[in-house]
Formats: structure tokens, C-alpha cells, sequence
């Protein structure tokens, strides 16, 4: 008995001792290459990360009779006093070094009457506005200053559940801080009621005043543009969301071009397929899109698409459901041609469709 006791203390000194008598360690991820630190990814990455402040009028909630100049003067009423300006703080990412372009979310800016950014070294410019994405959350402004940083685009479509990302913003405006963390999931949506959602999750802490800021790779790649959290009272549970680098790349270019976001549309109205909506429309598989409603003359009317079709795939990746599919149309240009394959009656049909106005 005590000869087995024995082995079992030795057994537990050998555990905490680890392997060949060394400490045992947390295990870190390869890209850091058995160092223990990403400092030096760090300090190449951070100075394109910026602050941003905003000053935006406050909205007046009164009676839209006290608008009326004739009404006021009429009861004697005096003039209304302008709302008083607001302040409110986020984060943005340089991505054009050369033509000084930042990138926001256009929740950070909307209804800004003054826009600042303020680098790391402290400088601080005045920004303009080039375009803003409501839908997607996305905007872009242009600073003008000597010896920018600009951080390079990763490919966030090759992200997985498990890379280490780090998360660079203004938190409650204290100045720029790093958080880390894996990302979760891929694709999340359902976030809001309006809007084209793939979110990235993270569990790298994300508070108010990251908006706007950098979700970058362990390789120094911005994947991700920090956009929302969901926490009881306002601050991180190890829940937040960013907007991946290749729908902020699409909606920048078209920022950059028309100051907008120009969308091709199919003209159709969908929904997910459901177990009962399998059945009915005789399909297997609870992955797709059906199609609810076709506009008469639009692009997909022309192609043939009709109501009770299920879209299974859009450019030979698949779809799986109807937000999906949403997302995937709703980022492309006006008249770019799409190839979608869809289900009717339980039968694979393909049609080449060019998005139109």
C-alpha cells in the first residue's frame, strides 16, 4: 500500500516537472516559432492601427410642430437651440499607406460632422470621408500624411476555427491596446435584422471603442475588420465579431470607385430550406436557398429561374442557406455573371445569370 502510494507521488511530481524534468508549458501556436512572445509582429503591425474620434450633431426628439418657423412665431415660441455636439471614439486601420486610406466600421462614423484620426506617434489629422457601407458595416476615409503604415490584407477566406488572431484597438477610448485569442466560428449572421453578415468570432476580447480595429493573423495579416460583441453589459464575454478581409476588400474597392456600394441584384426573393420545405419541393439535403419570389423582366426571370427552386451553389461553392446566398450576390458588382446551380423537382440544373441594377 504505501509502496503504491509512492508511485502515485512520484507520478505527480513527474507530471508538474513535465517531460525530461523541464516545466511544463501552455502550447503555443507554430507561427511563433517556439518563441514565447509576438512582440516583434507587433511593433511592425500596430502604428496602422489609428484612433479615431468623431464629432457628430445630437439628434433633436421634439415636436415636428416646434420645427415650424410660422407655428413658433405664431405662439411667440423662441428659436430652437441647435443639439449639442457629441464626441464618441473607435479604432481604424490604415490600409493605403501611399493614398492615406483608413478603414472604419460606418457605424464609428455615421452622422460625423468632424472626423479625427490619431496615429500611434501622436499625430493627429483631420479625415475625410470617402464612402460608407451601412449594409456591411464598412468605411472608408482618407488622411493626408508623410510615413504611413499600412497593414497588408490576408486571405480570410482560408481562416479556421483555431487560428491565433490578435485583436488592436481603443478600447473605452483608454488608447491602443492588443488583445489575443483563437478565432471560434465562421460565417455567424443573424446579429442584426438588416444586412450581409459572415462573421468572424473571436474570443479575443473586444469592447466598446474597438470598432473599427484590426483582427490580424499571427503572420501580421489583417483578416478581419472588429465590428460587433455581445455582452450583457456592454463589454467583452469573449464574444466578438469582425467583418473578414474579403468582404472589406470588396466593399473598399467600390468605396474607391463610386464612393458607394453599387450591388447587382438577381430579383428574387429567398428564404432557407426547411425539413417540410424539402419534402414538399422533393429535394434532399437541408443545405440551400429556395427561391420564394421571381420579379417579372429582372435577371433571373431572363435566366429562367423560377419560384420553388432550391440554390444549391453559386460559382460552384456551395450555399447553405438563404443568407448565404444573400451575402454572395449582394458583394458583386453591377453586371458581373454568376453561375448557379439549383434543384427543381429534386433534379440539378445549372444557368449562368448576370447580376443586373
Amino acid at each position: 500500500m504505501n509502496a503504491g502510494r509512492g508511485l502515485m507521488v512520484a507520478l505527480a511530481l513527474a507530471l508538474a516537472a513535465g517531460i525530461g524534468g523541464n516545466p511544463a508549458t501552455a502550447a503555443l501556436p507554430a507561427a511563433v516559432n517556439g518563441t514565447t512572445t509576438i512582440a516583434p509582429m507587433l511593433e511592425s503591425v500596430t502604428p496602422a492601427v489609428v484612433n479615431i474620434a468623431v464629432i457628430s450633431q445630437a439628434p433633436q426628439h421634439d415636436n415636428p410642430l416646434l420645427r415650424d418657423p410660422f407655428f413658433r412665431r405664431f405662439f411667440n415660441i423662441p428659436d430652437m437651440p441647435q443639439g449639442r455636439p457629441q464626441a464618441s471614439a473607435g479604432s481604424g486601420v490604415i490600409v493605403d499607406a501611399a493614398r492615406g486610406y483608413v478603414i472604419t466600421n460606418h457605424h464609428v462614423i455615421a452622422n460625423a460632422r468632424e472626423i479625427q484620426v490619431t496615429l500611434k506617434d501622436r499625430r493627429r489629422l483631420r479625415a475625410r470621408l470617402v464612402g460608407s457601407d451601412a449594409a456591411t458595416d464598412i468605411a472608408l476615409l482618407q488622411i493626408e500624411a508623410a510615413g504611413l503604415t499600412a497593414l497588408r490584407f490576408g486571405d480570410s477566406d482560408r481562416a479556421q476555427v483555431g487560428d491565433f488572431v490578435v485583436a488592436i484597438g481603443n478600447p473605452f477610448g483608454l488608447g491602443q491596446t492588443v488583445t489575443s485569442g483563437i478565432i471560434s466560428a465562421l460565417g455567424r449572421s443573424g446579429l442584426r435584422v438588416e444586412g450581409y453578415e459572415d462573421f468572424i468570432q473571436t474570443d479575443a476580447s473586444i469592447n466598446p471603442g474597438n470598432s473599427g480595429g484590426a483582427l490580424v493573423n499571427f503572420r501580421g495579416e489583417l483578416i478581419g475588420i472588429n465590428t460587433a460583441i455581445i455582452g450583457p453589459a456592454g463589454g467583452s464575454v469573449g464574444i466578438g465579431f469582425a467583418v473578414p478581409a474579403a468582404i472589406v476588400r470588396a466593399v473598399m474597392d467600390q468605396l474607391v470607385e463610386h464612393g458607394e456600394v453599387r450591388r447587382g441584384r438577381l430579383g428574387v426573393a429567398i428564404q432557407d430550406l426547411t425539413p417540410d420545405l424539402a419534402d414538399a419541393l422533393q429535394v434532399t439535403g437541408e443545405a440551400g436557398a429556395v427561391i420564394a419570389q421571381v420579379e417579372r423582366g429582372s435577371a433571373a426571370d431572363r435566366a429562367g429561374i423560377r419560384p420553388g427552386d432550391v440554390v444549391i451553389s453559386v460559382d460552384d461553392q456551395p450555399v447553405a442557406s438563404g443568407t448565404e446566398l444573400r451575402n454572395r450576390i449582394g458583394l458583386l458588382r453591377i453586371g458581373t455573371p454568376v453561375r448557379l446551380t439549383f434543384l427543381r423537382g429534386g433534379t440539378p440544373q445549372t444557368v449562368t445569370v448576370r447580376t443586373a441594377k
